[in-house]
């Protein structure tokens, strides 16, 4: 995979607390969730004619095919949205105030 130069991955805390897993998994599968109704989104605007249409049966396969590409999609993208969140949300952990980098110094836009 390649990346940005400048850009620079989230550090990895050696010692990883239940709760940060937890906001981890949760913020990817929101994540997956995301992509999969941005996929349902962009479905819905190809034209559907009655020749190609293959009624309830096709429905039921892209519904699944869509789920099944949204929960692979995201672990391909190195600071998607489930990042951005994990980021933001981390924060407000019980111990984040104990030693743990602030989220403020990852946001580095100017308000």
């Amino acid at each position: 995979m390649t990346r940005i130069p400048g850009s620079v991955p989230t550090p990895h805390p050696t010692q990883v607390t239940p709760e940060e897993q937890k906001l981890r998994a949760a913020t990817k599968q929101l994540e997956g969730v995301f992509v999969q109704e941005l996929f349902k989104a962009m479905r819905e605007t190809v034209p559907q004619d009655g020749l190609t249409s293959g009624g309830a049966g096709e429905d039921i396969f892209t519904g699944l095919m869509d789920e099944k590409i949204a929960t692979r999609v995201p672990e391909q993208w190195a600071h998607g949205i489930g990042e951005s969140l994990y980021r933001q949300l981390r924060a407000a952990l019980p111990h984040a105030n104990q030693g743990a980098a602030p989220a403020a110094a990852d946001d580095t836009r100017t308000r």
